[in-house]
Parts: structure tokens; C-alpha cells; sequence
């Protein structure tokens, strides 16, 4: 009798630590998570999967990319009340963000080369970051922490190579923290406001209203010129640039709902100029994008000048002109 009470306790413990082993990230290979069905590279997500898209993208080397979200059942996210917070996601919260290259851009659903994964994955009230490098076949993806360096071939009106850099893990939060803790940068409501009403429907959130000022898409001439450079400074700088981000020292905030000219940029001496300021004077001179400090580290790809620090490898030409033109009309 003894000795069955001890093998049934025994059993018990067994199965208990292969349960907590069957729910402890990260996963070695990406199709662990089973988050899409069918073969991998077409990445069709499951029915647990929840596709989202932002109004304004960051910028990565002109990548393309996939986002999901996986919200588990019975749980809801929370919309909070100020704009540029993220939404609050129950814990198991996994955030999918593919990154990929078609092979000729005009051709953008055709043959394709998916280079990472990075999830995101909430358990414990705490994010943690994970990349997946995507094998030459395309049939899987393994954790990658210590990054990697990625030669991409693409058309687009000419043939471009550039090798990609998947970040290390201990890179993701430098971008990532708000207020010392990781965080998701892009699901906020006001990137996803003319989606939250799908997401209600579904019962993945508590509320659909927003009532902030909504990011626009930064190269759709049919909105105002103004709209579209804060939009894109938003995505791409606010997110370290605010007075919660990494960078909050510096004193300029790019989220949208900084109305401030100073922390904005306009006539303001950088903190610490050194070689990222050019030897120019201020950060934005209204009427001047040639003299502000903005554009030239934009339109830089020198480790010590560029803006971002991380995640690109190459120019974001359209927005270089977009952030000119936005400071010129100043």
C-alpha cells in the first residue's frame, strides 16, 4: 500500500515537471510554438493567431514583415487610457513579428526569403525577447541570441544587396524599455485605432475607443504634410525619444503627443553633440533641414552619426525627404 502511494506521488511530480517543461520559453526551434499551420514559410498563422498591422512601420532596411499576436483564450488586453502607452496584455501573450524579403518588389505576395522571427512573450508581468533565424530552406527557424549577419539579394527597380543584422538578444531592450522595463513598441491605439473594433468583436480587448490623436501612414500624400513626419518620428524615434524612453535625457520627445517646439528639436542645442552632430548648431532649424541635426543623422549609416543606432543597415531615402520637406515647411 506504501509502496503505491509513493509510485502515484512519484508520477505525479513527474508529470507536473514535464507540464512546466512543456511551458518554459524559449522554445529551441520556432515551430515549437505551432503558431502557423501548413508549411511554415507561408506563414499562415493558427486560429489563435490575431494578424495586425500598424498605420506607421519601422523602418528595417525596407523589409517587409507579418505581425500576429497570440492573446490567450479567456483573457483580454487592456487599452489604456493615455496614447502612447502599449496595450497591456494578459500574461502567455505572445507578439509574432516576421521579417522577410520578397524576391522582386513588384511582385510582393510572390517568392519570398524570410530572414527572423522575434517574439515577444509576456509571463511572470515581464516581456522577454527571442529571435528565430530562418534556415536557407525555409521549412524552420532556431533561437538565435547572439545575432547574425543575413546577404539579401532583391529587385527593385535595380538589383540590391545589403547584408541584414539580426539584433542580439541584449540589444532588444535598448529600443525596447519604457521606464526601465521591456515593453511592446508598436500595439498602441494609435497605430491600431481602425482595428480595435475587430479586436473587441473578438473578445481580445476591453475597449475599441480611442480617443487620442491616431498615427497616419507617413507616405500617403492624401494627409497633411505635418501628420506624416510625426507619424514616422513617432514609430521610428519616439519610442526612445520621449521622456520615458532610453533616451529621455536627451531632452527631444518624438511621440506624437509632444506639442513642446523645444522638445521637438526646434532651435535646441544638442546634449552631447560630439561626432552625431555634424558640427551644425540645433536639432531641427525651422525652414533649414540642411542645417539640422535631424536629417544628417538620418541620412547616415556611420555607427557613430546614425539615427536609429540599431536596426538598419542602409538609408531610408523617402523618409530622409519626407522629414526635409517637414522642416523646410517649418
Amino acid at each position: 500500500m506504501r509502496s503505491c502511494f509513493f509510485m502515484a506521488i512519484c508520477l505525479l511530480l513527474f508529470q507536473c515537471t514535464k507540464e512546466e517543461a512543456n511551458t518554459t520559453f524559449p522554445y529551441p526551434k520556432l515551430s515549437d510554438y505551432q503558431l502557423f499551420k501548413g508549411e511554415m514559410k507561408l506563414l499562415s498563422p493558427n486560429d489563435e493567431l490575431l494578424e495586425f498591422e500598424p498605420t506607421a512601420s519601422l523602418f528595417t532596411d525596407y523589409a517587409f514583415k507579418k505581425r500576429f499576436v497570440k492573446i490567450p483564450k479567456d483573457s483580454v488586453a487592456h487599452l489604456p487610457e493615455h496614447p502612447d502607452e502599449p496595450i497591456v496584455f494578459p500574461n502567455e501573450t505572445i507578439l509574432v513579428k516576421n521579417f522577410y524579403y520578397p524576391l522582386d518588389f513588384s511582385k510582393p505576395e510572390g517568392e519570398r526569403k524570410i530572414i527572423e522571427t522575434r517574439l515577444l512573450i509576456r509571463t511572470k508581468n515581464t516581456w522577454e525577447a527571442y529571435t528565430y533565424l530562418w534556415n536557407e530552406a525555409q521549412t524552420e527557424a532556431l533561437l538565435k541570441n547572439v545575432g547574425a549577419t543575413v546577404p539579401v539579394t532583391y529587385f527593385d527597380k535595380d538589383t540590391v544587396k545589403l547584408d541584414y543584422v539580426v539584433p542580439q538578444k541584449t540589444q532588444c531592450r535598448s529600443c525596447h524599455q519604457r521606464d526601465g522595463e521591456m515593453q511592446p513598441i508598436g500595439p498602441k491605439g494609435k497605430q491600431l485605432a481602425d482595428q480595435l473594433s475587430r479586436w473587441k468583436a473578438l473578445g481580445k480587448i476591453d475597449s475599441d475607443q480611442f480617443t487620442g490623436k491616431k498615427l497616419v501612414p507617413p507616405f500617403d500624400p492624401n494627409y497633411p504634410l505635418e501628420d506624416r513626419a510625426r507619424s514616422y518620428l513617432d514609430v521610428n524615434c519616439g519610442h526612445c525619444h520621449s521622456s520615458t524612453g532610453p533616451a529621455s535625457t536627451s531632452g527631444l520627445h518624438y511621440n506624437r503627443e509632444e506639442t513642446r517646439n523645444f522638445h521637438l528639436g526646434v532651435m535646441k542645442s544638442p546634449v552631447a553633440a560630439g561626432l552625431g552632430g555634424g558640427g551644425l548648431k540645433f536639432d531641427i532649424k525651422p525652414g533649414s533641414s540642411e542645417e539640422s541635426i535631424v536629417v544628417y543623422r538620418m541620412n547616415s549609416t556611420h555607427p557613430g552619426v546614425m539615427m536609429p543606432e540599431l536596426g538598419r543597415v542602409t538609408v531610408h531615402q523617402e523618409a530622409v525627404d519626407l522629414i526635409r520637406a517637414w522642416i523646410n515647411s517649418l
